[in-house]
């Protein structure tokens, strides 16, 4: 079709989409270069098709650029995000993928999140799951992250994943009260965990997280990691599953 209208639409058009390519303007007088114009605005205006066909290529090749650089990320934070010595690990601890959550537990897609992430390890079996504390939405997300770091560092990994999933339940605020009412409901050291809260240790672990975080150009919540690629946002476990499956295609 496009072969069938004048070369300098065809010009106009190699501008759209190879800017690259070797017109160059400024050899033209003024009257050339309007002319120029007016018969490029004249073919992009009967043909505004090629308009969107351009702005496809560039989204596209945009987000090729996008995932490249997601990628290079991961692989230049691998031990960092999938080997620290402080995250609590579940799912298949030998799994042959990681999944990695940024998560906080004010965050409405993060708790949407959890059945999504439980029944793509269900589903699975071979995908191990790495839990990173990032508290970005206030005061109480600071609050709820301590408490669970602290519980993990006092009572252990199981007593984590126990407090993890209920802060992801709950509704209320989390002060020293309800903290407590939780803690004790669990049959947990509540004075202990409650003390350990504002330690040096915790306060240590939220900072090496945000410092990653930011590292990885992470500004919301969920965001995951999954093998090689990063997933910025909620996903369902089918389009998780999809993903693991291409990142083991792609690792042979």
């Amino acid at each position: 079709m496009i072969l069938k209208h004048a070369a300098p639409a065809l010009f106009g058009l190699s501008l759209v989409t190879s800017p690259a390519q070797a017109l160059d303007l400024n050899a033209m007088t003024e009257a050339e270069k309007a002319e120029f114009g007016a018969q490029v605005r004249e073919y992009l205006l009967e043909n505004p098709d090629v308009i969107i066909e351009a702005i496809n290529i560039l989204e596209q090749r945009n987000a090729e650029a996008e995932a490249l650089a997601d990628k290079q990320l991961v692989a230049a934070n691998a031990d960092a995000l999938f080997n620290d010595d402080y995250s609590w690990v579940g799912g298949n601890p030998d799994g042959d993928i990681t999944l990695v959550e940024f998560m906080d537990y004010r965050c409405g897609y993060c708790r949407r999140a959890v059945p999504e992430i439980a029944n793509l390890l269900a589903a699975d079996g071979n995908i191990r799951l790495v839990i990173k504390e990032l508290p970005i939405l206030g005061d109480a997300s600071v609050v709820s992250s301590r408490f669970a770091i602290a519980t993990k560092q006092v009572a252990g990994d199981d007593a984590y994943k126990q407090v993890h999933d209920a802060l992801l339940e709950f509704s209320g605020e989390p002060t020293d009260v309800t903290l407590r009412r939780l803690s004790d409901g669990l049959g947990l050291d509540s004075d202990a965990i409650l003390e350990a809260m504002n330690s040096d240790a915790v306060t240590e672990e939220i900072a090496q997280t945000r410092a990653l975080a930011q590292r990885m150009r992470i500004s919301g919540t969920p965001s995951f990691v999954l093998g090689t690629e990063m997933l910025r946002g909620f996903l369902p476990a089918d389009q998780m599953q999809q993903i693991a499956n291409g990142v083991r295609a792609e690792q042979g």
